[in-house]
């Protein structure tokens, strides 16, 4: 159903190629400038030309094609994503920092361009396909729902003495190092508020966090009349990014399918502040507006670096 027109990566040059080769993409770009030559070696043989620096990338991005996927982790994604935007693409966003640090700016070129934005996150996705668009005056809230993460039980002296292997080793999905990491501090979640609130019409304070441990309720949208629509599946992020390619259709996938009798039981709690004050401090960012998220999501991702750094 697909034909791929350019795949990109930041450094993992060996499965970069390979993907490349195995899709038949036309082009393969690396962010690091310092590793064309590996990359071209790599693609020896192959149709694929090869490509390098954070310019290709986002020159890839603007590459004619119908559809991105722009899944590139931090803020390194925002070149590329609003490359793509500015010229209408249909974006599959699975970059929350995107809308975290330039909400108000890419969703005006989205609205300028023609372009189409399409939430990949599991939260988002699934708020998008129980959202009624058509009467926004009928929501009374959105709720994301998290499932804590590694920590959500642990001592909270044990937290401070915890190690990356243990911050990565995610309950449910399987995740890069710095979205588990994110995870494992909920500040994930609380960058989820801030994207949630620019993508969709509902205020800061029509915005709740529960936490939910088995991962099956992926969000929620509560209307005004007290019904709640919840998107539910397995926690395999196949599922939310099929419902992005094949938008406004639907395609399977090798997903597990949902046995709700033999999951039995779904709990549900609510966030501990003390815990987990990363998601306190993005709600702050969120209330105050302005540059707060940047300011945030800038700090996190050195934090984050620092910590997987030891």
């Amino acid at each position: 159903s697909f034909t791929v027109e350019a795949l990109t990566a930041h450094s993992n040059i060996k499965l970069l190629a390979e993907q490349a080769r195995q899709t038949g993409a036309k082009m393969a770009v690396t962010a690091d400038p310092n590793r064309y030559k590996e990359l071209k070696d790599a693609l020896s043989g192959s149709n694929v030309s090869a490509a390098a620096g954070s310019e290709a990338v986002e020159e890839a991005a603007a590459a004619s094609a119908d559809f991105v996927m722009a899944g590139i982790v931090g803020a390194a994604g925002l070149g590329p994503t609003m490359a793509a935007v500015k010229r209408g693409a249909i974006v599959g966003l699975a970059n929350k920092e995107c809308l975290v640090c330039a909400g108000e700016l890419m969703l005006s070129e989205v609205a300028r361009a023609g372009a189409t934005l399409l939430p990949v996150d599991s939260e988002h996705n699934a708020i998008f396909q129980v959202f009624d668009f058509e009467r926004e005056a009928s929501v009374a809230r959105i709720i994301l729902t998290a499932s804590g993460g590694p920590f959500r039980s642990v001592d909270l002296k044990h937290i401070r003495k915890a190690t990356p292997e243990q911050a990565v080793s995610h309950p449910n999905w399987d995740m890069g190092a710095k979205i588990s990491v994110d995870s494992a501090t909920m500040m994930n979640k609380g960058l989820e508020m801030i994207e949630a609130f620019h993508l969709f019409p509902v205020s800061a304070a029509q915005i709740d966090v529960l936490v939910h441990p088995q991962s099956v309720i992926h969000s929620m949208v509560e209307y005004i009349d007290g019904s709640v629509l919840a998107q539910l599946g397995t926690p395999d992020m196949r599922t939310p990014i099929a419902y992005s390619l094949a938008w406004p259709e639907r395609i399977s996938t090798p997903s597990a399918k949902l046995d709700l009798a033999e999951m039995a039981t779904l709990t549900f709690e609510k966030p501990d502040l003390q815990r987990f004050p990363c998601l306190r401090l993005a709600q702050e960012a969120l209330n105050d507006g302005a540059a707060a998220a940047i300011v945030l999501n800038a700090a996190n991702e050195v934090a984050v670096r620092g910590f997987l750094d030891k």
